[in-house]
């Protein structure tokens, strides 16, 4: 299996902050162990989405934590961020790794038939997406279940990154199915201690990986 260091993957989304600093709550969540953050901000415009992943990277250097890019490769290479997310209505990864070779690129699967593209091929890891059914993803193909976990571990040597209603009480169970690595956006985001959150997050994936 190709190696993935990463283990607690934290998705943003400013409104499940629920009003409060989104830089504050994304610091708290760092601290708390989150070793991985994805800015997806579908509603900013070009311009605000730049200022943003700018300030987010200068925050999350100072962790040493790396910037995922949510479908702009632009802003990505602007902003020296480690690499992109995409899902399958979003820039091809074939045609993301054409133009930036060394990024660290992930790709969503929605249904098994794409393990078999070069898409997924050319992807640093793979997101499983999502897991349980979420508020925060109206626009889901397939619901996987720890069995689609399972399937899909069955099938690729990719790291798998699950999202998608992932919380403390069926972490393990997802990282047992056959997971790398948790990606989470309320769990964390709209926790009454974003820190707190993330450290019992991080607490529920050792147990299964130590």
């Amino acid at each position: 299996m190709q190696a993935f260091p990463y283990k607690l993957y934290l998705v943003t989304d400013e409104r499940a902050c629920l009003g409060r600093n989104f830089f504050d709550v994304v610091e708290q969540a760092v601290k708390g162990g989150v070793d991985l953050v994805q800015l997806r901000e579908k509603q900013l415009d070009d311009a605000a989405f730049l200022t943003k992943a700018l300030r987010l990277k200068e925050l999350l250097d100072r962790y040493n934590v790396p910037l995922i890019i949510n479908d702009h490769v632009s802003v990505a290479m602007q902003t020296g961020s480690a690499g992109l997310h995409v899902g399958n209505s979003d820039t091809a990864p074939a045609q993301v790794k054409a133009q930036w070779p060394s990024c660290l690129l992930g790709y969503s699967i929605e249904y098994l038939q794409q393990l078999q593209t070069v898409q997924a091929q050319v992807s640093d890891y793979l997101a499983v997406s999502p897991v349980f059914a979420t508020g925060t993803k109206q626009d889901t193909v397939t619901v996987w279940g720890l069995e689609g976990i399972a399937q899909i571990r069955s099938q690729t040597n990719k790291p798998l990154v699950a999202i998608g209603n992932i919380n403390e009480q069926n972490a393990a169970a997802v990282i047992a199915a056959g997971a790398d690595c948790l990606a989470v956006v309320s769990a964390i985001c709209s926790a009454e201690n974003p820190a707190k959150a993330a450290a019992q997050l991080r607490e529920a994936i050792e147990q299964v990986t130590k």
